[in-house]
């Protein structure tokens, strides 16, 4: 595995719900992936540098959620590079969620895009918790059936930048209790505000968090400003109760970037058997191979040597 964490980040994670690792990625992972955000919404990019702030007093729905919120947001896979499309499956990430859930094997659930202009619409949010889509209960008290949340930066983002803000268990049991309800009363919402903290951060950082911290968007403030973010979703392999997309119901989309490129331990947290898994034969390769050209069917093949092909 591939640490770039700090034993006290998984205890942070674990203790507090949030912790920010600054620069995780380096400046040429970042240009890359900025490169394709460009690609998919530039055209957004040159229309918001029209915008003004102030367009945003008249809004009615300051600490709300609105669908527009959600206007450029995407599922992976994405129309653009392999860059962009392997960046959640990140070593680093993944070597995070595998030490904070405590288990061998973890799943990627959902990764998704996220661009927002100044000016274009109110992000302001309520302070909220995120298991509402993520999961048909609650969330677990056990760490291996938790999840964990990455937030990664692609531009600088400052609280002018829409930073996330966010309140450390610690702060929050003494006000809500350890409910954590999904939306807390206005009274609470009220007492959160004064204790909450910005996860601002450079580009490059990672912000990961639980499906139980309460946390919340904020307004765009910086003139014709734009955040870039990707999220990355991991669970432990053996949890069924987490859960967002079913990759193969997205077999439209361009997976072969994926597919192509990917290890076969990044495979293996989309679900792919890892090599050596009796799910591999001569046939199932050979097919495998017929779908996806351009995979490299090596590590699967070279694991059949030696044993028994059931496929023959």
């Amino acid at each position: 595995m591939t640490r770039q964490h700090t034993r006290s980040d998984v205890d942070t994670w674990q203790q507090e719900g949030a912790v920010l690792m600054r620069s995780l990625l380096t400046p040429t992972e970042v240009a890359d992936v900025v490169t394709d955000f460009h690609h998919l919404y530039g055209e957004h990019l040159e229309a918001a540098r029209m915008l003004r702030p102030v367009d945003l007093k008249s809004s009615e729905n300051i600490g709300q959620f609105t669908r527009e919120q959600f206007l450029h947001f995407d599922d992976m896979p994405f129309n653009a590079s392999k860059a962009i499309n392997l960046i959640g499956l990140h070593p680093a990430l993944i070597a995070f969620a595998k030490d904070a859930l405590g288990c061998e094997h973890v799943r990627l659930y959902q990764s998704h895009t996220w661009a927002k202009f100044t000016g274009e619409i109110d992000y302001d949010q309520l302070f909220h918790c995120d298991f509402k889509n993520h999961t048909l209960t609650v969330p677990a008290d056990e760490f291996a059936l938790q999840t964990v949340n990455f937030m990664i930066y692609f531009t600088e983002i400052t609280d002018a930048h829409g930073a996330i803000h966010y309140v450390p268990h610690s702060e929050s049991d003494p006000i809500t209790g350890r409910d954590r309800a999904m939306f807390p009363s206005e009274a609470h919402q009220q007492a959160l505000h004064r204790v909450e903290r910005s996860g601002a951060g450079p580009a490059g950082s990672v912000f990961a968090y639980g499906i139980d911290v309460f946390h919340r968007g904020t307004n765009l403030t910086a003139p014709a400003g734009h955040r870039f973010t990707l999220t990355a979703s991991y669970h432990a392999a053996a949890n069924e109760m987490i859960g967002w997309s079913a990759w193969p119901y997205w077999f439209r989309k361009p997976w072969h970037h994926i597919i192509d490129n990917a290890t076969p331990e990044q495979l293996a947290c989309i679900g792919i058997p890892l090599p050596g898994d009796t799910f591999w034969t001569t046939r199932t390769i050979a097919r495998n191979k017929e779908r996806w050209p351009s995979w490299q069917s090596e590590p699967y093949v070279a694991a059949l040597r030696g044993q028994a092909d059931p496929g023959v």
